[in-house]
C-alpha cells in the first residue's frame, strides 16, 4: 500500500522535474526577474514582521 507521505517527499529527480518544468513556462530570461521579485517579497515580509516585534515590545 502506497502512503500519501511517498508522494510528498521531494527528491533531486523531482527537483531537476520542477526546474525544467519551470524553464519550460517562463523561459530562461523570465526567471532572475521572478526570483527579484519573490527575494523582495520575502524582504518586506521579514521587515514587517521586526517592526510588529517591535511594536508588541513596546506595549
Amino acid at each position: 500500500m502506497i502512503s500519501l507521505n511517498t508522494f510528498l517527499v521531494i527528491g533531486p529527480m523531482q527537483i531537476v522535474l520542477i526546474v525544467v518544468i519551470v524553464l519550460l513556462l517562463f523561459g530562461g530570461k523570465k526567471i532572475p526577474e521572478l526570483m527579484r521579485g519573490l527575494g523582495s517579497g520575502i524582504k518586506e515580509f521579514k521587515d514587517a514582521s521586526k517592526e510588529d516585534d517591535k511594536k508588541e515590545d513596546k506595549k
